[in-house]
């Protein structure tokens, strides 16, 4: 179905050059002179890679139809993470390109979003706080506070967070997978 200008709005999903765009915000301009318009800003659903384009008042607009689907993590193989689908238990294959760097968060058995544009893998949406297990990390120095400062260490996934000083191998972390900070230790 085609849109007209004033149907683009954020969280809109739409085709451009063959590719699912997602709105991220979206100016209407109406200029004392000449026609109507629309400066739009678009994340691309693959790659999240983000783009400035403006639509004429006669364009028409390709609508994306982007479906959202309840996965659960498995494992993965080379470039390619397995996913099963929570409704149909079908197993689903998604590359590496649309993870992007979430692979580094990715937990065994975790339920994730996946979203899909023609039964093709777009991307998946973690949740936005995971806990984990630090796996290796230099030793605290008793005495240190939350306020004094951080240190870097490894997670569960191998995936490098800075946490604060008084953190030890072995204790659970809460992290915002987001920004890929600490957010406090769970125990």
């Amino acid at each position: 179905m085609a849109l007209s200008i004033n149907e683009i709005k954020s969280g809109v999903t739409i085709l451009v050059d063959r590719d699912v765009y997602v709105v991220v915000d979206a100016q209407h301009v109406k200029p004392g002179k000449g026609s109507a318009f629309v400066r739009a800003k678009l994340r691309n659903m693959k790659n999240s890679n983000i783009q400035e384009k403006t639509f004429r008042g006669d364009e028409k607009i390709e609508q994306a139809y982007v479906e959202e689907r309840k996965l659960q993590y498995q494992y993965n193989s080379g470039h390619l993470y397995h996913f099963m689908d929570q409704d149909n238990f079908e197993e689903i294959a998604v590359s590496q390109d649309a993870i992007g760097d979430k692979r580094n968060f990715l937990k065994d058995n975790i339920e994730v979003l996946g979203y899909f544009f023609k039964d093709d893998p777009l991307s998946i949406n973690l949740p936005n706080f995971i806990e984990f297990e630090i796996t290796h990390t230099e030793p605290g120095i008793k005495g240190d506070t939350a306020k004094s400062g951080t240190k870097p260490a490894q997670v569960e996934t191998g995936a490098n967070i800075q946490v604060p000083l008084f953190v030890d191998v072995g204790d659970r972390v809460k992290v915002d997978t987001r920004t890929g900070e600490y957010v406090e230790r769970v125990n």
